[in-house]
């Protein structure tokens, strides 16, 4: 069977999920690998080259380099947890080797210690500085021996043994804390980011629900006031029975459509036509309307929306007789008397709409007092072509 994609389907923003966040995870992940991983793996390689003197020591050596890069792979994947016991566990091994068994130059041995622990120690979930603080004294204190039992102890071998390893972990350690600092803060905005495209596509499904709602809801109301008229003229006003059952025919047809342009995202509710809807709609059913539209209304199908509603609440939750409707250039009242004593009712479809309205920058209210039920709409006054004119002209001097 063959799916169509409607432009409203289209327009919906897809539910992102971890999805999203992978795929910024991914891409982090291909440009450590491709930029970073080579240059580590170069400097290791050099600096076992230059240290090791017999292949044994290059084994060993080599295996320190290797869990290095082990523990990189798995850092930019998110995963150093799983790595980092055995890799942390080799280092620590690679560094008191290269201090006490080998000769010359120890960059090779305490290279890979200060690549792992800077790279594991900051993911830990708790007491990460007692560990830093453990790794860089580890580092000091096997320096410290090889500089104690070497055979020529002095100045040279305390900087070359103790204070440049321990400062390069140190230093490393030090960096390291921000930039997992910065990767938390890219998960959490990423994280941000899918929160709201999922709010969006919930909001959405909540106004297309409501806008269905204003349909389907709206046009029942009516037929059940349509066809009950018809059922008590049946016997008496056969040609008021056809014309009732010829409107409901119409106006099922008409939300049809209606229905149609919502799914299609084409739907875009007229304000006067809505109005004499509401009029025709209320005076059927004996309910005495009074408009009073002194100027243009807003072109907005909010407000639309708004009266229908309305509409439909008056005839569902009142005993109305009287109804005044107010259309202004920006906003939109509707009083109606008949209230009933018994409780307020719970308006849902008015409250969705409130949101909306507050959404699009304007204000609806609800008040009841004395019988009567006022729904009151407000958006910000549109300024004139004039007024326009004036500020541009200020602002230009």
């Amino acid at each position: 069977m063959e799916t169509r994609t409607t432009p409203r389907q289209q327009a919906l923003p897809p539910l992102a999920g971890p999805a999203a966040a992978m795929t910024s995870r991914r891409r982090f992940r291909s440009l450590n690998l491709t930029l970073f991983l080579p240059l580590l793996a170069v400097v290791g390689v050099l600096l076992v080259i230059r240290q090791a003197q017999t292949w044994s020591q290059v084994v060993v050596l080599g295996l320190g380099v290797t869990a290095a890069l082990v523990a990189f792979e798995r850092w930019t994947a998110g995963d150093t947890s799983r790595v980092a016991v055995p890799c942390l566990a080799i280092a620590a091994t690679v560094w008191p080797y290269g201090v006490l068994a080998t000769d010359g130059d120890i960059q090779a041995a305490y290279y890979p210690l200060a690549i792992v622990s800077g790279l594991t120690i900051p993911a830990l979930p708790r007491a990460r500085a007692a560990a830093a603080a453990g790794v860089t004294a580890y580092v000091a204190a096997v320096g410290a021996l090889g500089v104690v039992t070497s055979a020529a102890p002095g100045v040279d071998a305390l900087v070359a043994d103790v204070i440049l390893p321990t400062g390069f972990t140190a230093i490393l350690l030090g960096l390291m804390f921000p930039n997992k600092r910065f990767y938390d803060v890219v998960a959490e905005l990423e994280e941000s980011r899918e929160r709201e495209a999922e709010l969006a596509v919930v909001r959405e499904r909540m106004r297309f629900a409501s806008d269905l709602h204003d349909i389907q809801g709206h046009t029942l109301h009516v037929v059940k006031l349509k066809i009950a008229l018809a059922r008590k003229l049946l016997h008496t006003d056969p040609a008021r029975v056809e014309q009732e059952l010829r409107e409901v025919y119409d106006l099922v047809g008409d939300t049809i459509g209606q229905t149609r342009e919502l799914a299609y995202g084409r739907r875009r509710l007229n304000i006067a036509a809505e109005l004499e809807n509401a009029k025709n709609l209320l005076e059927a059913a004996g309910i005495h309307v009074h408009v009073d539209c002194r100027t243009e209304a807003r072109a907005d199908d909010l407000l639309a929306q708004v009266l229908r509603e309305t509409t439909t609440n008056i005839l569902r939750h009142s005993r109305a007789t009287l109804v005044r409707v107010a259309l202004s250039e920006n906003g939109l009242s509707v009083v109606n008397d008949g209230v009933r004593e018994e409780g307020s009712p719970e308006l849902r479809g008015l409250a969705d709409l409130a949101r909306r309205v507050s959404d699009d920058g304007g204000e609806l209210t609800v008040e009841r007092a004395d019988g009567w039920f006022r729904t009151t709409v407000v958006f910000p006054a549109t300024p004139s072509p004039g007024e326009r004119a004036a500020t541009a002209g200020e602002a230009g001097r």
